[in-house]
């Protein structure tokens, strides 16, 4: 399968482990020349706490900009940007698994990359419900990436 995009999906909980995920993608997308389109999705909630701590106008912000600046989104573009990948930054607003999913969709994407951490024995068996749902429902393939375990 021939991969000429991949969809990096970041949300909240991505800061800890973003270079994890961006290695990851390296690691997938370099060898195939492949762009990334980082999606970080924010709940309504989610996107009105990032819209004040980032100084943006509530009712004008747009979804893109608030991701640009988005610490986990900084963090990972300065990672491609060394590592030569090309990029694009989309910020959504909704449910985190149907966003990322409906965006795969309309990019077009070879594959989505999603992050989680590890979990007990009884949450081994689901990964999380947004991991999950988009493991059920995406369009292509995931690849799922665990967070170092925090000793």
């Amino acid at each position: 399968m021939t991969l000429h995009t991949i969809l990096l999906a970041v949300g909240p909980e991505d800061n800890d482990r973003a270079e994890e995920l961006a290695e990851a993608v390296v690691e997938i997308g370099k060898p195939a020349d492949a762009e990334v389109v980082i999606a970080h999705v924010f709940t309504e909630s989610e996107f009105q706490r990032a819209t004040e701590r980032l100084d943006f106008d509530g009712d004008m912000a747009d979804p893109n900009e608030v991701a640009k600046r988005h610490q986990t989104v900084r963090s990972m573009t300065k990672l491609f940007d060394e590592a030569g990948i090309d990029y694009s930054i989309r910020g959504e607003v909704g449910e985190h698994a149907e966003e990322i999913v409906d965006l795969a969709t309309k990019v077009g994407a070879d594959r989505v990359i999603v992050g989680g951490r590890k979990r007990s024995p009884t949450g081994k068996a689901v990964f999380g419900s947004t991991a999950q749902a988009v493991m059920l429902d995406a369009p292509c393939p995931v690849t799922f990436v665990r967070g170092a375990d925090k000793e």
